[in-house]
């Protein structure tokens, strides 16, 4: 039995879409990674090969012993962390409102939630940093933390929101008829639900920390975070060093979503092991 032309150019399409997203994510990556191990040469080469000639540590071990590295690695760790966790306990409480409750303006609450992301960071830079030297956090991973926590926080709430929305309320009510409060029913029954979308959340609130520069580049002068510091640092560096610290930024965002990758698929109704 033959399929319809329809499904075959739906197929063709969708495998096309998947493979030029596919390109778009790993092509970067795969040069950043060339230049890393390959070292100049591979850096200069071209037309580009799918692997270098040689390959070698020497780039990354060179960039590592850095002085002030490590340390910044930690301080964007800490920043990163902690900005997933105050995204998280902030952005999924109004997410459950926003999804629970009606009330008048929630549509307009909800366009001002992502309006937050419309205004350019460098236009608040003086203002947060007299803030954050008049408060005492300047020059902190958990001031840097607040200012990115700002910039995830939007995120955090609308993926909740949609998330609250997709579980039945009628859960919930079986849970207060067996006795449960409603927090206890929020506990045991949507938050186990919940997990795969937080789990999303929590990857963009990590990766948007971890990738940022300026405001980490404002608001620290010796407690930078990698990016802030690898900007200061590797501007006048060789190509093939940059590289090789664009390869160690890469990394822990990878890491970090294979941690919570089975929360994902089940968030799209796929099982992992």
């Amino acid at each position: 039995m033959t399929k319809p032309a329809g499904s075959s150019f739906k197929g063709w399409l969708y495998g096309s879409g998947v493979m030029v997203l596919c390109v778009w994510v790993l092509l970067p990556i795969g040069l950043i990674g060339l230049g890393a191990f390959g070292g100049r040469p591979a850096v200069y080469q071209w037309p580009k090969t799918l692997m270098p000639a040689s390959l070698s540590l020497d780039q990354l071990a060179v960039f590592l012993k850095i002085e002030g590295v490590w340390n910044a690695a930690l301080n964007s760790v800490l920043a990163a962390s902690m900005t997933m966790i105050m995204a998280l306990l902030l952005g999924a409480p109004a997410g459950y409102a926003l999804a629970r409750f009606s009330f008048p303006g929630a549509t307009l609450f909800r366009l001002m939630i992502l309006l937050t992301r419309a205004f350019p960071l460098a236009i608040l830079a003086l203002p947060l940093t007299v803030l954050f030297i008049r408060a005492g956090l300047y020059d902190t991973a958990f001031g840097v933390s607040l200012v990115h926590t700002a910039l995830a926080l939007p995120f955090a709430a609308m993926i909740t929101a949609s998330l609250f929305a997709g579980i039945p309320r009628e859960l919930e009510e079986a849970a207060w008829v067996f006795g449960c409060t409603r927090w206890q029913a929020f506990v045991k029954v949507v938050l186990p639900l919940a997990l795969p979308g937080m789990a999303a959340a929590a990857i963009f609130a990590f990766v948007i920390s971890w990738n940022e520069v300026f405001a980490a580049s404002v608001l620290t002068v010796q407690q930078r975070t990698l990016t802030a510091y690898l900007l200061t640092v590797l501007s006048e560096s060789p190509l093939h060093y940059r590289f090789a610290g664009g390869f160690i930024l890469i990394v822990p965002s990878v890491v970090f979503i294979f941690a919570v990758r089975r929360y994902l698929f089940a968030l799209w109704g796929v099982t992992s092991r």
